[in-house]
C-alpha cells in the first residue's frame, strides 16, 4: 500500500510541520477556509506568518478553499480539465459513480500523501495508497487496483490536481470507457464523500495516535478503512 520514491521523506522543521499540522486539522474541519482565513486563524494560535507564506503551504498540502480566489491546488496547464457531471444526479447502484482524493499525513520528519477511491453507493473503499510524493504514479497504482478487483465505474470523479489531470490517470479512464467529471475551481465538497472520509482517519486514526513511521500509518489506515 506504500510507494516510496527514491528520495528520502522531506525533511521540514518543526516550526513547518506545526503549521502544516494546524492547516491540516483546521482544513478538515473547515475545507471552505482560505488563505486570508488561515492566516487569520493561525494568527490566532500566535503564529506571526503572512499570508503568501500560508498559500505555499496550503499548496504543500493540496489544499484549496470553496470561496472564490487563488487555487491552490492548481492543475498542470497542459491538461485537459473536464467538467464536473454529477450535480442533481441520482445515485441509486454500486459503480454508476468512483471518486478519489489524496490528503496529507505529518510524520516527525517530514510526510506522506494518502489516495483512496470511493464507491459513491456503498461508500466502500475500494482502494488506496500511500507516498511520499504527490505525483501521478501511486494515484494510478490505485485506480489500477479498483478496476481489476471491482471493474470499472460509468462516470468517475476528481479534483482538478495535476495528479488526477495527467494523461497517466486520464489514460487509464479513457481505456476503459469511464466518463471523467472533476470538481469545479474551489469546489471542495463536489467530492463530498471523500471528504468526509478524510475526516474519519484523521480524528479516528492520524490525530489519535500520532504515527511515527510509515509502517505505522500503514497498518493503522489499512485497520481503520477495513472496518469502513
Amino acid at each position: 500500500m506504500y510507494a516510496q520514491n527514491k528520495r528520502l521523506l522531506k525533511a521540514v522543521d518543526k516550526d513547518e510541520s506545526e503549521l502544516l499540522q494546524l492547516l491540516d486539522e483546521k482544513y478538515t474541519r473547515h475545507p471552505f477556509f482560505g488563505s486570508r482565513r488561515m492566516t487569520q486563524y493561525l494568527g490566532a494560535q500566535g503564529y506571526q506568518v503572512n499570508r503568501k507564506r500560508v498559500q505555499r503551504l496550503m499548496q504543500t498540502l493540496g489544499l484549496a478553499g470553496m470561496a472564490p480566489g487563488p487555487n491552490t491546488n492548481k492543475a498542470h496547464p497542459q491538461h485537459k480539465i473536464y467538467p464536473y457531471l454529477l450535480r442533481g444526479v441520482d445515485i441509486i447502484r454500486p459503480n454508476q459513480v468512483w471518486s478519489t482524493d489524496s490528503t496529507y499525513i505529518r510524520l516527525p520528519r517530514g510526510f506522506v500523501y494518502l489516495v483512496a477511491i470511493i464507491d459513491w453507493y456503498s461508500r466502500k473503499i475500494l482502494s488506496w495508497r500511500l507516498s511520499n510524493t504527490m505525483d501521478a504514479g501511486f494515484c494510478v497504482n490505485c485506480l489500477e487496483e479498483a478496476i481489476k478487483t471491482y471493474g470499472t465505474p460509468e462516470i468517475f470523479n476528481s479534483d482538478q490536481g495535476s495528479q488526477f489531470t495527467s494523461d497517466a490517470f486520464t489514460g487509464e479512464l479513457i481505456n476503459n470507457d469511464v466518463t471523467i467529471s472533476m470538481d469545479g475551481r474551489g469546489r471542495a465538497l463536489d467530492n463530498i464523500f471523500v471528504e468526509r472520509l478524510w475526516r474519519t482517519v484523521k480524528y479516528e486514526e492520524v490525530y489519535l495516535k500520532q504515527h511515527d513511521t510509515v509502517q505505522s500509518i500503514v497498518n493503522g489506515v489499512d485497520r481503520l478503512l477495513r472496518v469502513l
